[in-house]
């Protein structure tokens, strides 16, 4: 299933895209799409639904598309999880998996404005596979029971500020990962039983249309399962909670190519999940 949010900020209605490509109203099924939605049965409930035949179409042309997740817990974040991303960073791949946080007001819809903020020259795209938590989780045995705990995957901008990031960040990350807008996140929420293997899903973005990231999830330094199994064992993983993956290499910060300007066009897809575009403006 593909589940999303449409409306404007605040006001958002739970919508399914269902396979035929009809939209239909989640309304009578739940208020929104949230942790306590997805920790509550909400998904069957949608596919009971469904197959009751119980939702009206509705039709969404020319609305808003919101964040397909409304108030995530924690955005949990992974660095340098793709080997080539931390050698064109000028590290070599980490032992274990590097985390940190960004605000979860962040999290805004897939084609919404980014917001370059005040004095920034170094900000920064990051396609990544996000992640949505569906069931409370804590202490998993092994990375074999991780993929039970994921209501389904979404597409994330992992928005940076380089220098925020790594030249005043007095030693956290966070700080340059924070600033309002630096997370889109969508179109859709796809269900888990849609992406049978998180691990082999191309990942690509564009800046003003010119290529820059092209990788594949297979080259993961650790696999979705890994990283659940081991940030279970330092922090309970909450329904509704986001947890982004990691991203591969071409962003600005290898020197490559130019950070982000006003008016610069981004553009993000990871396949099986949609695509989104952000036009990017001065805060």
């Amino acid at each position: 299933m593909r589940l999303m949010r449409v409306g404007e900020p605040g006001s958002e209605r739970p919508v399914l895209l269902g396979a035929d490509g009809v939209h239909r109203d989640l309304s009578g099924v739940t208020r929104d799409i949230d942790g306590p939605f997805l920790g509550d049965g909400g998904l069957d409930r949608v596919r009971q639904a469904l197959d009751s035949g119980d939702l009206p179409e509705i039709d969404v042309t020319g609305r808003r598309i919101g964040a397909p997740v409304a108030r995530p817990s924690v955005v949990l974040c992974i660095g340098m999880n793709y080997a080539a991303h931390a050698a064109e960073a000028g590290s070599a791949p980490p032992g274990v998996p590097v985390m940190f946080y960004k605000a979860p007001n962040t999290v805004v819809g897939p084609d919404d404005d980014v917001l370059i903020p005040r004095g920034s020259a170094k900000t920064d795209w990051e396609v990544e596979l996000a992640v949505v938590i569906g069931s409370r989780t804590r202490y998993l045995d092994s990375p074999a029971q991780a993929l039970r705990s994921v209501a389904g995957y979404a597409v994330s901008n992992d928005v940076s500020e380089r220098a925020l990031q790594l030249e005043s960040s007095g030693g956290q990350w966070s700080k340059g990962k924070s600033c309002e807008t630096f997370n889109p996140l969508g179109p859709w929420l796809v269900t888990a039983d849609e992406i049978p293997d998180p691990q082999s899903l191309r990942l690509r973005s564009s800046v003003n249309g010119d290529p820059r990231q092209d990788s594949s999830t297979a080259d993961m330094v650790f696999s979705v399962a890994e990283l659940i199994w081991q940030l279970s064992q330092v922090t309970v993983l909450e329904p509704g909670d986001v947890l982004n993956t990691g991203t591969p290499q071409g962003v600005a910060l290898s020197g490559r190519f130019p950070y982000l300007a006003p008016g610069d066009v981004l553009q993000l897809s990871i396949e099986g999940l949609g695509s989104q575009t952000q036009r990017l403006r001065s805060a």
